[in-house]
């Protein structure tokens, strides 16, 4: 059970999905129960809002698809729930239909309280259904060590044993280093103009307080004379933080040129060349359970800087595969001009980036295989029967 599933895919926890089902398809057959538009591949089921609620807070919406969910979930042997939005149909699923309950955790409603700017009165209602969720699951699983710490800090009532770290993964097959510029079919780099003699830095995220898009841009400010900016940034949670990050981009590109900024969706291919062509990849999250795309920068074989919360020390190893910031929610002036020292750092000696991007890529095909991921998460629900 999930909120996103493909085409529909903006976030991580879309990201993991997706790529779980699939490769858990190869050792057992699996339903998805999922929202939005209409989907027409097999073993995939969607669930829209109760029309009386069209117009209800967007949390109560998702409650009433949750229920439609649980419904329907009537021929299963486990229910493995995605997130706080599909969190209430798992675990009505499971009351209802007397088999195990799985639940994801890839984030965690207390430790977003900037949620509530665009939920309002429903971040305590997510807030309720994620904790009923994390509760009374009969399996737990955490993307991350650090992840796991985090849910028994917020839900102390959930027995440790029940917590299992199974880590986020990637496609190393579809996620590998690709032509670039000149040789590209198509370039997107060179449609926005990106000089191939001058050095890339490239972020891919939505436009969220999470991921600390503010704080890069800010930093941008200090990058060296020269260093470009590609900045994949939309998807914006609120007005105002649209409003916010379009002054500051505006005010960033009046002050220097090679600042590129891409508000679409791009499709993976496009994004894979960014990537691939980038010097360094920055990751600013101020939040961050996991980070996929950190790890899809590795696999494309590209050093990253990233801020040193949650789980991303348990993939980017400092010193090796990228560098880490340290981020200090009291000092954002500190963590942005030190953001800015580390890019600069690793753009200038591009030798070293190149060889932090290679052992990235070692990394992401030896520890984050989806097939082992796959096979770990099936094996708890073989615990549980």
């Amino acid at each position: 059970m999930t909120k996103e599933y493909p085409p529909e895919v903006y976030g991580g926890a879309g990201v993991h999905v997706t790529e779980l089902t699939r490769f858990m398809r190869e050792i057992v057959p699996v339903d998805v129960h999922c929202m939005g538009a209409p989907r027409d591949a097999e073993g995939v089921y969607v669930h829209g809002v109760d029309p009386a609620l069209e117009e209800a807070n967007p949390a109560i919406k998702t409650l009433s698809t949750g229920l439609r969910m649980a419904e329907a979930a009537n021929n299963v042997d486990v229910v493995h729930s995605h997130t706080w939005y599909a969190g209430l149909g798992g675990h009505l699923a499971g009351k209802l239909h007397g088999i195990p309950h799985v639940a994801t955790a890839h984030s965690l409603e207390p430790h977003r309280p900037w949620k509530r700017e665009q939920l309002g009165g429903g971040y305590e209602v997510s807030s309720w259904s994620e904790k009923n969720t994390m509760e009374y699951a009969d399996a737990v699983i955490a993307v991350s060590a650090k992840m796991k710490d985090a849910i028994l800090e917020a839900y102390p009532r959930i027995a440790e044993e029940r917590i299992h770290v199974v880590l986020n993964g990637i496609d190393t097959q579809l996620w590998q280093p690709r032509p670039t510029l000149d040789e590209a079919e198509d370039s997107v780099l060179k449609q926005l103009g990106v000089d191939p003699d001058r050095p890339i830095v490239a972020f891919v995220g939505r436009i969220t307080r999470q991921k600390g898009v503010e704080h890069l841009v800010k930093a941008a400010a200090d990058f060296d004379e020269g260093v470009q900016l590609v900045l994949c940034a939309g998807a914006p949670d609120t007005p105002e933080i649209a409003a916010r990050t379009t002054a500051l981009v505006e005010e960033l590109q009046a002050k220097r040129e090679g600042i590129h900024w891409v508000q679409d969706m791009l499709p993976q291919p496009k994004i894979q060349e960014i990537l691939t062509a980038a010097d360094t990849f920055v990751c600013p999250s101020i939040y961050e359970p996991l980070g996929i795309v950190n790890l899809e920068a590795m696999a494309c074989g590209t050093a990253v800087v990233a801020s040193d919360v949650g789980g991303i020390p348990e993939v980017v190893v400092d010193g090796d595969t990228g560098t880490l910031v340290h981020y200090d929610e009291a000092d954002a002036a500190s963590f942005e001009k030190d953001l800015a020292e580390q890019v600069n750092a690793m753009v200038a000696d591009r030798a070293k980036a190149k060889e932090f991007g290679k052992k990235g890529r070692e990394r992401a095909v030896e520890e984050f295989s989806w097939a082992t991921i796959a096979q770990q998460t099936v094996d708890i629900y073989k615990s549980l029967i």
